[in-house]
């Protein structure tokens, strides 16, 4: 088996787990106290659902979601163009050697659990899951 890799594929390792988990929680703080130097980006409630970081560490993708679902492109391009300055004091407050460089995206994962509830919940799937457990 070849360094760094683990046994169930190619799925993150625990240092990207680690470290991802460290951004997300961080960049929620910065996010959550205004921190920015942007008052619309400061008047916005954004959840931070995930950071997926490359297996070298370099780039971080940010999934966010704005409250409410208001302004998700908005939110996304305010976040993308203070990149530089998230990037430093993600850096500064997780000391990191080298911050990964950020990039946004709308975090769809609510979208995709209400789709999920709404296929679950139709008659022929509703009659088809009974029928199974039967």
């Amino acid at each position: 088996m070849a360094k760094g890799n683990n046994s169930f594929g190619s799925g993150p390792g625990m240092r990207q787990l680690r470290v991802g988990e460290q951004i997300r929680r961080t960049m929620s703080e910065i996010l959550m106290r205004g921190e920015i130097h942007n008052p619309d980006l400061n008047r916005m409630s954004i959840t931070v659902g995930e950071v997926r970081l490359s297996a070298d560490l370099r780039v971080a993708t940010v999934f966010v979601l704005p409250l409410g679902g208001e302004g998700k492109e908005d939110a996304v391009k305010l976040l993308a163009s203070h990149q530089w300055e998230l990037r430093r004091m993600i850096g500064k407050k997780c000391g990191l050697k080298h911050a990964p460089e950020l990039r946004f995206r709308l975090d769809e994962t609510f979208d995709r659990m209400e789709e999920t509830r709404r296929l679950l919940n139709q008659d022929e799937v509703r009659r088809d899951l009974d029928t199974d457990e039967e």
